[in-house]
């Protein structure tokens, strides 16, 4: 988004969760911003992780892996070692 000072706003009513509104309260109060720049920045997260014109969520595939070598712990050790404190 731009700088913010000359772009056109929109004002807008949404309805929040109250657990979500009271975070993003507390977050905007620790960073010294006002709470509509920390939904616009949110809004601005998520528009670049789900860009306008993506696939419709049924037609999304994983990813094919890359080969990251062999594994460290060989997997019949894995259970055990996850319980390790």
């Amino acid at each position: 988004m731009e700088n913010g000072q000359n772009a056109i706003m929109v004002k807008t009513q949404v309805q929040i969760p109250d657990h979500l509104f009271k975070e993003a309260k507390r977050l905007a109060a620790e960073s010294e911003m006002s709470f509509a720049h920390i939904v616009r920045l949110g809004l601005e997260m998520v528009l670049k992780a789900r860009p306008v014109g993506r696939q419709p969520s049924s037609q999304w595939k994983v990813p094919k892996g890359k080969n990251m070598g062999p594994p460290l712990v060989a997997g019949e050790h894995w259970t055990e070692l996850s319980h390790e404190d």
